[in-house]
């Protein structure tokens, strides 16, 4: 798998969901270091669902340093959606209330849609991104149950 992780975003996006859905945690910090880094593109998304799917405080803080980190960049797009989703997703099922700062009205979130729709992006609902992400880990489970 680190193999795969140090590749072009194909092999990383594989990686990323192996490691996902077999809940290979040892990996946590090298896909946390590789979502925050954002080097490559599209496999990012695959880093959220294996933070999401693994499911501790841990990766609810990954997540939220990701996303201290690029909401403010207006001017980006990354896997702010996907990212976001992950988190909520996380704190459905932790109790928790990490992602509410996120998406208070005219809060980071609305202020990052904003930006990128400037730019031609379309607006994501936060709603839609946790059931993205819920879908995906649900999907990831049928996978484990075989």
């Amino acid at each position: 798998m680190e193999a795969l992780l140090g590749y072009e975003w194909r092999s990383r996006l594989t990686a990323a969901w192996l490691i996902g859905v077999d809940r290979r945690e040892r990996f946590r910090a090298r896909i946390g270091d590789l979502l925050l880094a954002s080097e490559v593109c599209y496999s990012g998304s695959a880093y959220c669902f294996t933070l999401a799917h693994f499911g501790t405080h841990a990766d609810a803080e990954i997540l939220t340093a990701y996303l201290d980190h690029y909401l403010p960049r207006t001017d980006l797009h990354y896997d702010q959606p996907a990212a976001l989703g992950a988190l909520l997703r996380l704190d459905a099922l932790l109790g928790t209330r990490h992602a509410d700062r996120f998406t208070e009205p005219d809060g980071l979130w609305d202020e990052w849609v904003k930006g990128v729709g400037r730019l031609g992006y379309p607006s994501h609902i936060p709603a839609e991104q946790r059931r993205w992400a819920d879908l995906q880990c649900e999907f990831a489970n049928g996978w484990r149950r075989l």
